[in-house]
């Protein structure tokens, strides 16, 4: 059989064809103009499935069902997106609305809970029967696999790792209206901020060296800087580092997981990105030890394709 999955973006709808085993073996994508009505993004979504269908020259037959990823307040059970800040959604029913352009089985998770999927079924968590999942990237996001199922609380919302407030005192106010969430600290926005800030008042770093200009540093300027011993990069990367470690010691402490993967652009780095991390962790660790594993991720910019093509498998 096959599984659809649709990565629906601000920007970009993207689509592809997933085997079992988590291969895409076609995509094409299409724009989302979000200032559409929510109906008609869905609909650009099903026209997008049926398209990957007749280009590929399968059987519809041969079709498992339909997956789609989206950013926002997900009700997965009744397949509603509730709400999106960047997308025109309000309460639309997603299945409903897809049956009308296409008779599969149709499937809905939020973004992020998505690519925590594709890493459990198919990536860096695979084999596992538990696990947490963080993405670094505009903000953290996150997902949580317990019992080999996405874990699900009583109302929507959960797994919402990147705003768990791990100092308040300290950090700067977060897109959610809190102050000093987990992704205040390690999203890649909040590592250029703080560089950005120690930069103000000292020009000789080599991140600077490695940025096309002031305004366009990015996160990988200041990692490769910390690779070769910049004191601007230290400070930042050793802050990440610490808060990094800080949250993930909370989610060991309350879930225990078996294994924590590491995703985003920063996850090419493998170990140099999650060897440090893991050290800090294990002095902060309550009980007997830290036993988790921590891993980058290793389905990169296709996660949230599979991930969404594999919502039935999680």
């Amino acid at each position: 059989m096959y599984y659809i999955g649709i990565d629906l973006g601000g920007t970009t709808i993207k689509g592809g064809i997933v085997t079992e085993d988590g291969k895409i073996i076609k995509s094409k994508s299409s724009p989302t103009l979000p200032e559409r009505e929510g109906n008609e993004i869905v609909k650009s979504m099903a026209m997008l499935a049926l398209e990957l269908i007749e280009e590929e020259g399968i059987n519809i037959s041969d079709v498992h069902s339909v997956g789609i990823g989206a950013p926002g307040l997900i009700d997965s059970k009744n397949k509603v997106i509730v709400a999106s800040s960047n997308i025109n959604f309000d309460n639309t029913k997603v299945e409903e609305e897809m049956k009308k352009y296409i008779d599969l089985p149709i499937y809905l998770e939020n973004d992020a809970n998505c690519a925590t999927i594709a890493e459990f079924v198919c990536g860096s968590m695979k084999g596992y029967k538990d696990g947490i999942m963080l993405t670094i990237g505009t903000g953290v996001g996150g997902g949580i696999i317990l019992d080999s199922k996405v874990a699900k609380g009583s109302y929507l919302g959960e797994g919402e790792l990147g705003h768990t407030i791990i100092d308040y005192t300290g950090g700067d106010y977060c897109s959610c209206g809190q102050k000093g969430c987990l992704e205040t600290f390690c999203s890649a926005n909040a590592i250029i901020k703080y560089a950005k800030q120690l930069l103000e008042n000292e020009k000789n770093s080599k991140v600077l060296e490695f940025a096309d200009s002031f305004d366009e540093i990015n996160a990988k300027n200041i990692f490769d800087a910390y690779d070769l011993g910049d004191e601007i990069a230290l400070k930042v990367i050793e802050r990440f580092n610490t808060y990094m470690a800080i949250g993930i010691v909370n989610f060991v402490n309350i879930f225990r997981p078996a294994i924590i993967s590491i995703g985003g652009g920063a996850s090419a780095r493998g170990e140099l990105l999650t060897k440090p991390i893991e050290e800090l962790a294990q002095k902060m660790i309550y009980g007997n030890g830290f036993e988790t594993k921590i891993v980058p991720a290793i389905l990169g910019n296709d996660a949230g394709i599979i991930g969404a093509a594999m919502i039935s498998k999680a």
